[in-house]
C-alpha cells in the first residue's frame, strides 16, 4: 500500500510505502515527525507508479500547471523517453574528434585487461601471495620488478591492507 501524505507544517507532499504498520513519518523538507495515522492521505493505492503519477499531479495542480501536466506522458513513459534523448558517449567522443577506439584500448590497459598484462593492485597481491618472506621490503621489492614504482608499491599495499584484503601481522602480509 502506498499513499501520497502532505505536512500541515511546510505543505510537502511524499510517498509514504504502506502507512498501516509505521507509527511515525519524517517530512522530507522540513523534518517535521507526524504520526502517520494523522497525516493527511491525498491519494492511496497498491500500485507504486499510480501513487508516483497521482502525486506528480497533484504538485502540478497545487502550482497551477495542471494543463502542462495533461500534455506530458506518464511518469514511466518520462523515464524511458529519458534513456532515449541525447547523444550516446561513443557518438559524443566521436562528434569531438576522438578516436573511441583507442580510449577504450587505453581504458582496458589502465585496467590491467585487454593485453594479458595485470593491474598494479593485483601485481602487489601476487607479490605478496608469492614472496616466501611476505615483508614491506620484499613485497616491495618483487612489485618493482614488475614495473610498479616503490612508493606506488607502498600505497597500494597499505590501501589492500585498509581495504581488509590483506592482513599484517609483525610485519608481514597475508593474501585474505
Amino acid at each position: 500500500m502506498y499513499a501520497v501524505v502532505g505536512c500541515n507544517e511546510c505543505a510537502a507532499m511524499w510517498l509514504l510505502s504502506d502507512p498501516r504498520t509505521s507509527d511515525g513519518a519524517t517530512c522530507p523538507r522540513c523534518q517535521k515527525t507526524h504520526q502517520t495515522a494523522k497525516l493527511k492521505r491525498f491519494f492511496e493505492s497498491e500500485d507504486r507508479a499510480a501513487a508516483r503519477e497521482a502525486r506528480a499531479a497533484l504538485l502540478a495542480k497545487k502550482r497551477g500547471e495542471s494543463a502542462a501536466f495533461d500534455e506530458i506522458a506518464h511518469v514511466s513513459e518520462l523515464e524511458s523517453a529519458v534513456d532515449d534523448a541525447g547523444v550516446d558517449d561513443r557518438e559524443y567522443l566521436e562528434s569531438s574528434g576522438i578516436d573511441v577506439d583507442a580510449v577504450e584500448s587505453a581504458g582496458d590497459r589502465a585496467e590491467g585487461g585487454g593485453s594479458g598484462s595485470r593491474s598494479r593492485t593485483e601485481v602487489v597481491r601476487d607479490a605478496v601471495a608469492a614472496a616466501d618472506q611476505p615483508t614491506e621490503e620484499n613485497v616491495v621489492a618483487r612489485a618493482s620488478e614488475r614495473g610498479i614504482p616503490a612508493d606506488t608499491a607502498r600505497e597500494i599495499l597499505t590501501k589492500l591492507a585498509r581495504r581488509g584484503e590483506l592482513s599484517e601481522s609483525r610485519g608481514r602480509y597475508r593474501v585474505l
